[in-house]
């Protein structure tokens, strides 16, 4: 037989008895890999999670389309941190930077101004049904126009509604349902903030909303929000490029609002322009530093795991120390030993990664019916780095076993009792 088919026979048989041992001592093998299954669960599970908000996020932020500028008194996007104190006091921007927007910059298409309260709990109400923590907005029709608003119920608000501040409204899904739970309600006056408002239609939770994201959106015409909630002052600018002209867009849009709020060539801007090439950027940023965290717990139960198939491989070169005498007196060599109690480590973890794998595959699914909206898939790097950190813990602390068993003297070995 030539080597390769007895290194072969000596992995099939170094197998066969590892999970001969498995059977034999099933609760000592669990816990014995207990470390790489939470191990490599977390990464196929965490995985999945990461990859499907990864996913959902991505597209939530490229609803806002490929030309659209967002303008801001602050950086926006997806940040870590608090705000500084010089980005709390700056000047919020207005709907006369969003004129001026429009009337001189030739590249940008159309803007949109969207009026936000920025403090205090909102809340609508509708007989004796109330809902707190509702996201009230003040907008116009090309917020509609845009694709941001899918009706279920009624219409969206119009030109003549806005300008002459008439008070309708339009509620999202979840507000429906807490005030409303079924049928139509178009026509009905609800209460926001106390002020009696007349509902023209019920919006569609976005079909790209993030992963568990309520749909609280209580949009009114943006002049009847300016009469209904004077001190309401913090603007979003939605800013749309012509076709192919972002770039020139952006550069106008910055010298525009650099203008309107008196800043001198060498002063920082102070107001944030965000694209949503951007903004998914930044978004990777954040979900790497998740990532980096997710590897190092994940690491530590590998770790744990691993110095349970050493502590196990140990004890089971004690026991089968006679074995390896006879191996050893019949012709068995130092490679020989290695490799079966290498195998029989690996085998062990191994079985341990594929009981992970089933594990971060539970999570993913428990994820998925838990969020709805969020796309939990397991990635094939996930599974794939999952079993292969598995086998390189089987290798890594099966190394000095192995080792010591095939060091062992074959006369000392026989007398072994």
């Amino acid at each position: 037989m030539s080597k390769h088919r007895q290194n072969w026979a000596l992995i099939a048989a170094g197998v066969g008895l590892a999970f001969a041992a498995i059977r034999a001592h099933k609760m000592r093998a669990f816990l014995t890999v207990l470390g790489v299954i939470i191990g490599t669960g977390t990464i196929i599970g965490v995985g999945s999670i990461l990859t499907g908000f990864d996913s959902a996020v991505t597209n939530v932020i490229k609803s806002f389309g490929t030309d659209t500028i967002i303008a801001t008194k602050w950086q926006a996007g997806i940040r870590m941190g608090r705000r500084s104190r010089e980005e709390w006091m700056r000047k919020p921007l207005t709907l006369e930077n969003a004129r001026a927007i429009a009337e001189r910059c030739p590249s940008v298409k159309e803007v949109s101004p969207y009026l936000f309260p920025m403090w205090g709990i909102q809340r609508a109400r509708y007989q004796a049904n109330e809902q707190a923590g509702v996201e009230i907005g003040g907008t116009d029709p090309s917020y509609a126009s845009g694709g941001m608003a899918e009706m279920m119920y009624g219409r969206f608000f119009t030109d003549s509604e806005n300008h002459n501040r008439v008070p309708v409204v339009v509620i999202g899904e979840d507000v429906y349902k807490a005030l409303f739970s079924m049928g139509d309600p178009v026509g009905k006056e609800i209460l926001v903030n106390g002020r009696t408002l007349r509902l023209v239609g019920v919006m569609n939770r976005p079909a790209n909303a993030m992963p568990g994201q309520q749909d609280n959106r209580v949009l009114v015409p943006y002049f009847t929000l300016r009469k209904i909630m004077p001190q309401a002052r913090e603007h979003m600018l939605i800013v749309v490029a012509g076709e192919g002209l972002l770039p020139k867009a952006i550069d106008e849009v910055r010298g525009v609002l650099r203008q309107e709020r008196r800043l001198k060539y060498n002063d920082a801007d102070n107001f944030g322009l965000t694209t949503a090439e951007q903004m998914i950027e930044e978004f990777r940023q954040v979900t790497a530093v998740t990532a980096l965290v997710m590897v190092v717990l994940s690491s530590v139960g590998l770790l744990v795991g691993g110095i349970g198939v050493m502590n196990i491989m140990l004890v089971s070169v004690t026991e089968r120390t006679k074995e390896i005498g006879i191996r050893k007196a019949i012709g068995a060599r130092r490679f020989d030993i290695t490799l079966q109690f290498l195998t029989e480590a690996v085998a062990l973890t191994f079985t341990g990664g594929l009981l992970g794998m089933m594990m971060g595959w539970g999570i993913s699914v428990v994820a998925g019916v838990a969020f709805p909206t969020l796309p939990t898939t397991v990635p094939l790097w996930a599974v794939s780095a999952g079993l292969l950190v598995s086998v390189g813990v089987g290798v890594f602390f099966g190394l000095w076993p192995a080792a010591k068993a095939a060091r062992l003297d074959p006369v000392e070995a026989l007398r072994y009792e």
